[in-house]
Order: structure tokens, then sequence, then C-alpha cells
């Protein structure tokens, strides 16, 4: 090719006849980027269209519905706000609401602090240390139904183990289902042994990952076990704490199978919380609209918590 081929083709972006461009670092970079990209929602594929099918499609129907009237299982007309509107002057949605929020503020505190305590004395050299963290785990491997079985076979008024312990020793067994305290505290127990191995099994998590330098440090400087606990141990599980707080909250909120089982929300609406009054609503009554709406209440007070909860911590680790 002579010399002025070449500058007539530079000149009029003919490449006719040139080889091909070699890529350049930039587009090999671009390249690999792009193809990284494919392959991550070709694993993520699978697990969105999941999330589509059993998530999103049933939330945004139940929204749909709750807008609605319904008579048994299906949809009979559109009535806006009006589901809305029963819930603020429905005595029985706020006693639910109120049973959600005092479960809540008592087995999310105390599950958080028994987890902590039994993840440090877990991680200490302790005879038979794995045999006990199997067991204290247990509940959170079997089903909510089991071990809410397993919660009557303790707490049954009549054929209960606590109850016949007492008789047997001379004292009055205590009214577990007759009484809405006890019935209320039974509840309580039961769900505190349920939540407990999960939150032991990810504090153990943190705890592990902490260096034991820093405590080697601490004792040198003549640290006390509380003043390491409270000063060391507390602050570094930080994020564990975060990450537990939000799923027990939430879990706290979708309580159902350990109260349905154990006490049906009674006596009287004593246990009764939100997933078990929409349930009622939804199965019982069929009045599914109305169910609906409560079940929108519940998904928004948890996104609500999850997203103040959330920015809390990124605010807490910024300033940090």
């Amino acid at each position: 090719m002579s010399a002025s081929t070449s500058a007539r083709e530079e000149s009029t972006g003919d490449t006719r006849g040139l080889p091909p461009p070699i890529p350049t670092s930039t587009a090999r970079a671009r390249n690999g980027a792009h193809r990284r990209t494919l392959a991550s929602y070709g694993f993520l594929g699978p697990n969105l269209v999941l999330l589509g099918v059993f998530l999103f499609l049933p939330l945004g129907w139940a929204f749909l519905i709750s807008f609605q009237e319904s008579s048994g299982f299906g949809a009979s007309g559109w009535v806006g706000l009006q589901n809305y509107q029963r819930l603020v002057t429905d005595p029985t949605f706020w006693q639910s609401a109120l049973n959600t929020a005092a479960f809540t503020l008592i087995t999310v505190p105390l599950s958080l602090a028994l987890g902590l305590a039994l993840a440090v004395l877990m991680n200490s050299v302790l005879p038979g240390r794995k045999l006990f963290r199997t067991l204290i785990y247990l509940p959170m491997v079997i089903s909510g139904v089991a071990t809410a079985l397993m919660g009557v076979l303790l707490f049954d008024e009549a054929t209960g183990i606590i109850n016949k312990l007492l008789r047997e020793g001379g004292l009055a067994g205590i009214p577990w289902q007759s009484q809405g305290s006890a019935a209320f505290a039974s509840i309580v127990l039961v769900t505190l042994w349920i939540r407990v191995g999960f939150n032991m099994v990810i504090y153990l998590a943190g705890l592990q990952s902490i260096s034991p330098e820093l405590y080697e440090a601490a004792k040198l400087e003549g640290a006390s076990s509380w003043q390491q606990f409270r000063y060391l141990t507390v602050p570094l599980v930080g994020p564990s704490t975060f990450f537990l707080l939000i799923m027990d909250v939430i879990y706290s909120f979708q309580v159902f199978d350990t109260i349905f089982v154990m006490t049906g929300g009674g006596p009287g609406r004593s246990t009764s919380v939100l997933v078990t009054y929409a349930y009622e609503n939804g199965f019982v009554t069929r009045d599914q609209s109305y169910a609906a709406a409560i079940g929108i209440v519940i998904f928004l007070l948890t996104l609500v918590f999850t997203v103040l909860q959330w920015r809390g911590n990124r605010t807490r680790d910024t300033t940090g």
C-alpha cells in the first residue's frame, strides 16, 4: 500500500483493507466488567424470579385487595380507603397492635442480652461447649409448630410439666391459659427459648472475629473482666447487634405459630397480635380485604423500623 493511499484512508475514514484495531486496556476492562455483570445477573436471576413470584407478586396483590371489599375468597368491589379507615376505629386492632409492641419490647432486648451472654460463655474454655451450643440452637432447627407444641407440654394449665412440678411441691399451679398475664408470659418464655440460640450463634461469630490481642492489651492496662466486656466486647459486636435487632424485631412483628398453637390469641385478646388478628379475619371470618389491610400495615411498620435502624447505624458508623 502506498503512502498516498494510507494518507487518503486516514483523511476519509475509510479503513477497508486495514487490519482490525487492537483492543486497548480500557476496552478490555470494559468488556470484562460487562461479562462479570452478565454472570452476576445469571446467578441472581433464579433468586429474583423466586422473590418476584413468592414475595413481590403476593405483596402487590395484597395491596390491591386491601382497597376492595371481599366476601369469601373473591373481591366484590372497590372501596378505596374504607378498610384502612376501619382499622382506625377497630379496638381489637389496637389491642393486637399494643400486644405486638409489648411483645417486641420485652422479647427483643432479652433475647439480645441472653444471646450475647451465652455467646461469651460458649466462646470461653467450657467443657462440652459444642454439645451445649447444639442444644441451645436446637429450637431453631425444628419447625415453629413443633417448638410451640413443646411449649404446650411445658405450660399447659392442666397437664403441663411446670404445673405438675409445682403441685408436687405443694404449690398452686399457674393459670397459663385462663389468665392473660400468665398466658402472655408463657409466650414470651417460649419465644426466648426459640430465639436465643440464633442470637448466640451470630454473636459467637462476631466474638471469634475479635483479635485476642485487644483483650491482652486491656489486661495489661489493668482492665477488669467487666470493663473488657463493656468497653471492648459490646462495641466490637455492634454490627452483629444491628443485624440481630432488625431480625428479632421483624420476627416479633410476624410471630404467629407460637401464639396460634399455645393460646390462639386468648384468653380474650390478651395474646392476640397483628398477625393472628389478620389470620382470624382472612381465614375465619373470610374478610380477606380487611386482613390484607392489616398485612400491609405490618409490612409498613416493619419497613419503617428497618429503614430507621439502617439510617441510624450508617450515621453511627460515619460519625464514629
